[in-house]
């Protein structure tokens, strides 16, 4: 699983839930085919766990082999917290149990290279089932790069 060497707070604050405004959010930064020629592009705001990104990763590797190439271009450095089981409101903030990597809509999350389109197509197919965020294919053929 992916997370960080270290973090200057232990605890971030929630941020902010407005379904709106979080609903029409749009990425601004990683919006493009970097490296690949085949990436997973996200559609709706989320935040992805590292267990989530781990997994998507695995499945995607096991359709490279040893010709192609992953690329993971999220990273969970967001730190959130939950509070035991059966514990009542009030006793302050719960401890901190995983990271995530909050992801805004048109942000490429993968991207692969070195197979054919078929294995590319299928292994980004599959990636996009781990992930709790709606997910689109794109080629660099299609997005004129």
């Amino acid at each position: 699983m992916l997370f960080p060497k270290k973090v200057k707070f232990r605890k971030w604050h929630t941020g902010r839930k407005n379904a709106k405004k979080l609903a029409v959010a749009v990425e601004t930064r990683g919006t493009h085919l970097s490296f690949g020629s085949f990436g997973l592009k996200a559609l709706a705001y989320g935040r992805l766990s590292s267990n989530e990104i781990e997994a998507a990763r695995k499945v995607m590797a096991r359709y490279a082999t040893k010709s192609g190439k992953v690329w993971v271009r999220v990273f969970p450095d967001r730190p959130f917290t939950q509070k035991p089981a059966e514990v009542k409101l009030g006793k302050g903030k719960g401890d901190p149990v995983g990271f995530v990597a909050p992801v805004k809509a048109g942000r490429i999350l993968f991207e692969i290279d070195g197979v054919d389109d078929k294995t590319a197509l299928e292994a980004l197919r599959k990636a996009g089932t781990k992930i709790s965020v709606k997910t689109k294919i794109i080629n660099r053929a299609v997005m004129g790069a």
